[in-house]
């Protein structure tokens, strides 16, 4: 195969966005599809971006106060059913047990959806006063919902996801942990995936089963669609009621606790994919790629030049970067190609010339800019260029999504908008789900969030005329 027709197998963004994506996430060899309908292999370099992301989000737990728990992964059903709103948002995705062995269950159970019933059953027995509270726990575990449609990363029949699970003595506590969560999720996103996000609340219409209130944060994505990329919900004392969890307080008497839930998933995996990727492949932020670096010898062949490499790769690694060599057979452009392909933030180019030079080409990957560097100065200068990436990347995430967020006054500035662009629309809503309803059916467009940050838009609702209650982010949604 030649090195041209390496690049030529993705479609471009602009020709066809979802087969692009799918030849992304195939030719850089991130995941594979299996003989079992609606589930993915996550290959290794695949897996090793979910590894990072699970590290960095972990700490970033602890510094919280999380703790690290594992439930079962299976739920019995009489379990499941305790909390009415909560069963009928998940029914329609359940995966049953039915038989063990040859054996007929007595009870069926269901393979977790999520876990919210396991752990308030958990719950009931674990918290008997005040002094065991607040529980800040969180799973790291895979679910299963079992998804008619099915896309790599972000919508599969079984996905890896965290869930944290808290419950608390008051009802102030449990909005806290809510918001603190949603918070942590918004700077990892924008500190280490270099994706901004808008911070809100889901409408009534489109907050989590069995919650009071669901918060979230919302990406755009290059081809203008919305992504949710992490909830956080507050359930009150709703579970605690349904379950039977109950705590002796300081004054003796009988309380319900006030839970939380929040995730984020492998979809994640997804949204660095569509905000930074390009035509030729993945764009990795240096601070999430598990290859921050690749050294490509030139003339490898020639005497000494393949030390050279070697030489470079062991000084950065000593600093913390991670590093490889492509001492392969393939030809430098093949090479390049392939570094590309795979997002590897950036290139080191050391041949012959420059090592009579004492110097080194490095190459940012988002931006193909070509720097000499001082085999002197290689490490500080590497630094300097993977921050300076990861800071740019961010800034054009956000440059775009704030080029492609408009405003409506009404229903045909609305339509107009999603007629001719994608993105997020500002708009003023009246509260009623009938607007959102319509609004849903008219234009296949939903409520992405209402925004912490409020704008006064205009007096009324867009879809009714009714005075408005507040301003909503508008989107379409993967």
């Amino acid at each position: 195969m030649s090195e041209k027709k390496l690049v030529e197998a993705i479609t471009s963004m602009d020709e066809d966005f979802a087969q692009w994506y799918t030849d992304v996430v195939k030719k850089a060899e991130l995941i594979d599809y299996t003989s079992v309908k609606g589930c993915m292999v996550l290959k290794p370099a695949g897996y090793a971006i979910w590894e990072n992301i699970q590290k960095k989000l972990d700490a970033m737990f602890k510094e919280n106060g999380v703790e690290n728990v594992y439930l079962p992964m299976f739920i019995p059903e009489s379990l499941l059913q305790k909390e009415k709103d909560h069963v009928e948002g998940f029914a329609p995705e359940v995966a049953w047990v039915t038989h063990g062995g040859m054996q007929p269950l007595q009870e069926r159970m269901c393979v977790r959806p999520t876990s919210e019933t396991l752990f308030c059953d958990f719950y009931k027995n674990d918290i008997q006063s005040y002094r065991d509270l607040p529980r800040v726990y969180n799973q790291w575990c895979s679910v299963v919902r079992w998804e008619k449609e099915t896309r790599p990363f972000l919508r599969s029949r079984e996905f890896l996801w965290q869930e944290g699970h808290t419950a608390h003595a008051t009802a102030e506590d449990a909005k806290e942990r809510t918001i603190q969560m949603l918070g942590v999720y918004a700077r990892f996103c924008e500190e280490y995936l270099a994706i901004p996000v808008i911070r809100g609340q889901k409408t009534d219409k489109e907050k989590f089963a069995g919650a009071e209130a669901t918060y979230t944060i919302e990406a755009l994505m290059h081809d203008g669609k919305a992504l949710q990329s992490g909830t956080s919900h507050n359930f009150g004392d709703g579970f605690a009621k349904a379950f039977g969890i109950q705590f002796a307080d300081k004054d003796n008497t009988l309380k319900y606790v006030h839970q939380t839930s929040w995730g984020m998933s492998t979809r994640l995996i997804g949204g660095i994919i569509m905000v930074h990727g390009d035509d030729s492949g993945l764009v990795l932020p240096p601070a999430i790629a598990p290859l921050q670096i690749m050294v490509i010898p030139i003339q490898q062949k020639k005497e000494g030049v393949l030390n050279k490499a070697c030489e470079l790769k062991d000084r950065l690694i000593q600093k913390g970067f991670s590093v490889k060599v492509d001492d392969s057979d393939k030809s430098p452009g093949w090479k390049f190609s392939e570094q590309e392909m795979r997002g590897i933030p950036l290139r080191i180019e050391v041949g012959p010339k420059d090592i009579e030079a004492g110097k080194c080409v490095v190459c940012r990957r988002d931006t193909r800019e070509k720097t000499e560097v001082s085999f002197a100065e290689l490490e500080s200068r590497t630094g300097e260029i993977l921050a300076a990436m990861q800071k740019e990347m961010l800034e054009r995430a956000r440059k775009h999504r704030d080029a492609h967020t408009y405003m409506a006054q009404n229903m045909e500035e609305l339509e107009q908008i999603f007629a001719k662009n994608a993105g997020f629309v500002k708009a003023m809503w009246c509260g009623e789900q009938a607007c959102e309803d319509m609004i849903k059916e008219k234009l296949s467009v939903t409520s992405r969030c209402i925004p912490f940050e409020q704008e006064q838009i205009s007096d009324t609702c867009l879809c009714c005329g009714k005075p408005a209650k507040k301003m909503v982010y508008w989107g379409k949604a993967y």
